[in-house]
């Protein structure tokens, strides 16, 4: 058989331009932090400081939270489908600036843009297009004739999917009639700049949407600001936990969509060529940077060594490389600190005897790289197996019935996701109605759809996103 060369085909960077420095977004307008202070944001592809950015203290929120409490009254009682239009507006210019978006997504976090344009700017526009719809049938939602919103929203994302966690947080805020002050991640920052530019694009009245970049003391903050009524948080389960204890006891609604170790069920009669393709999005996808990632793959002890076979090949063929390559299936991990955490596990894995394999790959020289990683041999008892590695990590286990199965799967602290793969719709409801997780996918991994709810249970946290069920996180009922 002929082997085909991929040339390089990188999409150019032209297309979006980066400032050498960015404020605050408070009020409509852009401002330096009261005491001056910024950090710098790296592409962690290549190590190089794409712009310096402003670090939000304890004055800077509660600007923030003041602006956005002074325009709710004025937001709040717009009709739902004037407050519509506007989302509408939001939706179709982030269409208009995808490609652009796309390219400073891939720089500032390291995934392929591939993958930022064909899943994560199609899926944010669509959250928008979708919650739009809502904003004008509120009555017709299930939670009452004449829902209310609850006042100011305080907002922290992580940094695995900067922009589309925004669209998942904002939009139904939005057009429940919230104000927002939203906190992205200190790695990830300038999609959510960008993302204000478009407010005021928009139109979008002033106050409606703040922006403020930091840290995790900045994050801090506006969780435990008095004006914030309503907190909505994505990130580890560590910080979920902080988060719980300082909202405990005060007024504040609280969702939370925390970490995730899922588990990839494969059965014998599944389709091995489909079932491969399953689980190599599972977990590769985004570098393993997904709280829902497939993590721990469960096979059938019949079918294991033809899966691991299919699945080794299929391993083979990827390729880690610059993000703005449109050929390029895994990019850089998202910082210094995330590669060695990924590190650290993958040789506890190898250390408390499993078997580690990763085809032959060539890192670059520059930035921050993990190659593809399968374990076998792996236990229950394995840290790779119990713990959350976000990273391009998969660890392997076997099971001869559906039972142990089920046992298996559900034995984390974990509850977000779950994939089957069998050719058996009876096995497939009788597996979902056992597992104990919050979305559970059939013959496919990492689906999406902004009318589709999406949040876990246990540890994973508490509260849904998306669909008609995330309109209720935002709404006095």
């Amino acid at each position: 058989m002929p082997v085909f060369e991929y040339a390089p085909a990188p999409e150019s960077r032209a297309v979006v331009d980066i400032a050498p420095s960015y404020g605050l977004f408070i009020d409509g307008e852009f401002a330096e932090a009261a005491d001056g202070k910024v950090f710098k944001t790296v592409s962690p592809a290549t190590e190089e400081s794409l712009s310096e950015v402003a670090h939000a203290g304890a004055d800077d929120v509660d600007r923030a939270v003041r602006a956005a409490r002074k325009a709710f009254g004025t937001w709040s009682a717009l009709p739902g489908s004037e407050r519509a239009k506007y989302l509408f507006r939001i939706a179709r210019i982030i269409q208009e600036r995808s490609r652009e978006l796309a390219v400073l997504e891939s720089l500032d976090n390291g995934k392929p843009i591939r993958e930022s344009r064909d899943a994560d700017l199609p899926l944010v526009a669509a959250h928008f297009f979708y919650y739009a719809g809502w904003a004008d049938k509120l009555a017709h939602a299930g939670y009452g004739p004449d829902p209310r919103p609850l006042g100011v929203a305080g907002q922290v994302i992580p940094w695995n999917f900067p922009l589309l966690m925004l669209a998942w947080k904002i939009a139904p805020a939005l057009a429940t009639g919230n104000t927002v002050v939203l906190k992205p991640a200190e790695t990830t920052p300038l999609s959510a700049l960008f993302f204000a530019d478009i407010c005021r694009q928009a139109g979008l009245p002033r106050g409606v949407v703040n922006i403020v970049t930091g840290d995790g003391s900045t994050g801090a903050e506006l969780v435990a600001h008095p004006g914030v009524d309503k907190v909505a948080f994505t990130g580890s389960t560590e910080v979920g936990k902080a988060i719980a204890r300082t909202v405990a006891g005060t007024r504040k609604k609280l969702t939370l969509e925390l970490g995730g170790k899922a588990a990839n069920i494969v059965f014998d009669d599944a389709p091995i060529d489909q079932a491969v393709e399953g689980v190599i999005g599972g977990i590769f996808f985004n570098q393993g940077h997904v709280c829902c990632a497939g993590s721990r793959l469960l096979v059938q002890e019949s079918v294991q060594d033809e899966l691991l076979d299919a699945l080794k090949r299929r391993m083979r063929t990827l390729r880690v490389g610059d993000p703005l390559d449109k050929n390029t299936d895994i990019g850089a991990i998202n910082s210094a600190e995330q590669l060695a955490r990924i590190r650290t596990l993958a040789d506890a894995g190898e250390a408390e005897g499993a078997e580690r394999w990763a085809p032959e790959c060539e890192l670059p020289s520059t930035g921050y790289w993990f190659a593809p990683t399968l374990f076998t041999g792996v236990t229950q008892a394995h840290r790779i197996a119990r713990e959350e590695i976000f990273g391009p990590v998969l660890s392997v286990l076997t099971f001869r019935t559906p039972d142990e199965a089920v046992a298996k799967a559900n034995n984390t602290p974990y509850g977000l996701s779950a994939g089957i793969w069998t050719e058996k719709g009876s096995r497939i409801l009788a597996m979902a109605d056992k597992l104990r997780a919050g979305v559970i996918w059939s013959n496919t991994f990492n689906t999406f759809d902004p009318a589709s709810p999406f949040g876990g249970y246990k540890e994973s946290g508490y509260g849904r996103e998306g669909g008609r069920h995330g309109l209720e996180a935002y709404l006095d009922v």
